[in-house]
């Protein structure tokens, strides 16, 4: 056989994926996110640092090959859970409840949607399994870490059904969790509450607190300010109604653009505006709200189409806030939204609290397994607590009843399913790594990563 026949026969799958991934970076990233050349290497300078960051900035290529594949495992189109829709090991972390409590919580909700719950816990469960990877662990721990966080998932979905639990009011604070977990929220109870303030404000010439420039974050435009100023009554419009303080509390005393923040989220603006708060002297009150733009969310170009939900949210600011009122008890009560230039920005406090559990704190594999148990049962509180008790015009039914109808009774089986699958496609991503690193230096030439992108990023989890 001739040798460029033998090269077909070789390459053609690897030329196929490699078309596929420059295809769905192109649609989503040049056509759907509207990120310019520039953008998008920064983007891509992130995925470039490993396996883990890749897959955190390729989740419609995850939502691509998933809705491709059959599992027995969804649960009807017609009874759809609010999910996430970017459930992985980085955006689980801790902050402050506004009851002034320290929990430990997910922590992103750009992509909620409506759909199987399945698409959730696979894509944590291949997190997991990048994770795991990254530390050399070997298949069979690897294997046993995902099954840890499965298990979980599932006897915290049965303890809700069974009225053992309320995922309306479940929380996750240093009384009810061990391990890393825990170690990290008794830490942050010492924390002062204007340690935030500390780290990136200042006091100017003219004794007023002012956001402190640094590579991070950096002036507005005057253009920009007055946007701001002219747009805050829209926000406070947004607030609930039970939420909201005396106008004057929510006064602009400086604006900020955030840089360096996320994976998938680059190439969308993002600021940091201070308030006035309260009034004690040397603003040492003052607030740091979070405005950030959002987009359609991923799943929704994949998943069934939701007709409710999108009439119920239009504005992609208003479906972040409400995904995380959905999913968290005692939410943020400066949670809102906004428009500017027919952009949809949401809104939040940029917590003082707000810490992830880095990988260098996981000294055993119990630690590890403890802090996925702990993630395993706010995966189900999540998808137990956004259902009808939460929307009743959106949904009519509990969704931890009907998530354990599509597992059923066999739970060893569907666990040891989605173990294989989670493992294939980590596989699948670090080859489809290795071909995006080799597509961006042929496109956009070679950039220099921030670090050897065999090491797992400092800050994951």
């Amino acid at each position: 056989m001739e040798s460029s026949i033998l090269d077909r026969v070789k390459n053609t799958r690897t030329t196929l994926r490699n078309q596929i991934i420059e295809t769905i970076l192109n649609e989503f990233d040049e056509q759907c996110m509207k990120l310019d050349p520039n953008k998008r290497k920064e983007k891509y300078k992130k995925m470039l640092e490993s396996p883990f960051r890749f897959f955190r900035g390729s989740a419609y290529l995850f939502y691509y090959d998933m809705t491709n594949l059959h599992f027995q495992y969804h649960t009807p189109e017609d009874k759809p859970t609010w999910i996430q829709g970017d459930l992985h090991m980085e955006n689980f972390g801790a902050f402050q409840n506004e009851r002034g409590e320290i929990v430990f919580d997910v922590n992103d909700f750009d992509e909620g949607y409506i759909g199987s719950y399945l698409f959730d816990v696979l894509r944590m469960s291949v997190s997991v399994a990048l994770f795991c990877d990254e530390l050399s662990l070997s298949k069979e721990e690897q294997r046993k870490r995902i099954s840890k966080y499965l298990e979980a998932y599932y006897l915290q979905l049965k303890r809700f059904k069974k009225l053992k639990d309320d995922p309306y009011s479940l929380a996750f604070t240093a009384e009810n969790t061990k391990g890393p977990v825990k170690k990290i929220l008794k830490k942050l109870l010492k924390r002062q509450s204007n340690h935030l303030l500390k780290g990136i404000t200042c006091i100017n010439e003219e004794n007023k607190r002012v956001f402190a420039w640094s590579d991070e974050i950096r002036p507005v435009s005057e253009e920009e300010r007055k946007k701001f100023e002219s747009f805050i009554e829209d926000y406070y419009q947004s607030l609930d109604a039970e939420d909201k303080r005396d106008l004057s509390y929510y006064t602009i005393k400086d604006i900020a653009r955030k840089y360096g923040s996320g994976t998938a989220s680059i190439g969308l603006d993002r600021y940091y505006i201070l308030i006035e708060g309260g009034k004690e002297a040397n603003g040492i009150d003052d607030l740091v709200l979070e405005v950030k733009e959002v987009r359609t969310p991923i799943p929704a170009y994949f998943l069934p189409y939701q007709n409710a939900f999108w009439k119920k949210y239009e504005h992609q600011g208003e479906r972040v806030a409400a995904t995380q009122k959905a999913m968290h008890h005692l939410e943020d009560p400066h949670l809102g939204f906004l428009t500017i230039d027919d952009r949809h920005f949401y809104v939040r406090e940029r917590s003082p609290y707000k810490k992830k559990i880095k990988a260098n704190q996981f000294e055993t594999l119990k630690d590890i397994d403890s802090t996925l148990e702990i993630m395993g049962k706010i995966t189900a509180k999540i998808h137990a607590r956004a259902d009808v008790d939460f929307q009743s015009d959106l949904f009519s039914y509990h969704s931890e009843e009907e998530i354990l109808k599509a597992i059923g009774a066999d739970f060893d089986t569907f666990c040891a399913q989605l173990v294989v699958v989670s493992f294939a496609y980590k596989e699948q991503i670090k080859k489809d790594y290795e071909l995006f690193s080799q597509w961006v230096a042929k496109a956009f030439g070679e950039l220099e990563t921030l670090q050897d992108p065999k090491q797992i990023p400092e800050e994951a989890l």
